[in-house]
């Protein structure tokens, strides 16, 4: 059912736990399966991620496609990170059950929402007009 690389970043999760005074944090979740992940990131001011961290609350398939995606986007530039999907995470760990494809794609918007929260306290938003006040926002994970 599920690839030798997905049991091994489930078994072995790379990059697990939180990073203090991360200035990228994004977290989504589907109150569907009840999955919810939560990424942090510390970029440098030439907009690379140098570091970051997950926390999820979820099946294996969860915790192997969270650990994936952070390694996928360690090191890259936010631009380049922001290019990451789920198709290319599922790919990473040699494919998912049809059942599990979500887990990817939470992994995708877990990392775009950190980048999201990144260029919104670095007064350089992906939202046209943002404001920084999410709790209006209609691009805000509710």
């Amino acid at each position: 059912m599920y690839s030798e690389k997905v049991m091994d970043h489930f078994e072995n999760p790379r990059n697990v736990g939180e990073i203090p005074n991360a200035n990228a944090v994004g977290q989504v979740g589907n109150a569907k399966c009840g999955d919810i992940m939560k990424i942090y990131m510390d970029i440098d001011d030439n907009q690379v991620i140098k570091d970051v961290k997950f926390k999820t609350f979820g099946c294996g398939a969860a915790i192997a496609t969270s650990s994936m995606a952070t390694e996928m986007v360690k090191g890259k530039t936010v631009d380049e990170a922001l290019k990451l999907t789920n198709k290319a995470v599922m790919e990473a760990l040699d494919g998912l059950p049809p059942q599990k494809i979500h887990c990817s794609v939470l992994a995708e918007e877990a990392i775009k929402a950190a980048i999201e929260n990144y260029r919104g306290t670095d007064g350089k938003s992906v939202h046209e007009g943002c404001t920084s006040n999410c709790a209006v926002c209609p691009h805000a994970q509710n």
